[in-house]
């Protein structure tokens, strides 16, 4: 069993389903910090929250980026990790955009909650990110 656990959680890998599986705690994390400030700057700082939404995704993006290369992705394609964290961020984007649009949709649209739009879009945003990251950035 603590070989397991040890597998799962400490040794590097290049096992994608364990690497998903440790994306999940890294996206929740970010996920909190994310729709925190969501919750935060809409709420308290009376922010629109589509602007609301942008801030609190790069909060997001970034605890996400620093997160996962110290423990999902240990291994970079890139030997440069300005060029690594720029094309991270590039990713990032399309899912801020990918953020934004889902939010719109299902807030403006649909006539859901914000909060609740916001949980739904993040688990599609955590799709394309994971796998984009992975494909494109990552051994």
């Amino acid at each position: 069993m603590a070989g397991l656990i040890n597998k799962i959680f400490l040794q590097p890998t290049n096992n994608s389903l364990i690497q998903l599986f440790r994306y999940c705690f890294v996206g929740g994390f970010a996920f909190i910090v994310d729709a925190g400030g969501l919750f935060v700057l809409t709420e308290y700082a009376g922010i629109y929250y589509l602007l609301s939404a942008t801030i609190s995704f790069i909060l997001g993006l970034v605890v996400n980026y620093l997160l996962s290369t110290a423990w999902i992705f240990k291994k970079s394609k890139l030997s440069n990790r300005w060029t690594e964290f720029l094309i991270y961020s590039v990713i990032g984007v399309v899912g801020l955009g990918l953020n934004t649009l889902f939010l719109w949709l299902f807030t403006d649209c649909l006539h859901i909650y914000y909060m609740l739009s916001k949980i739904i879009t993040a688990a599609l945003v955590m799709l394309w990110n994971f796998f984009a990251r992975k494909i494109i950035l990552f051994k």
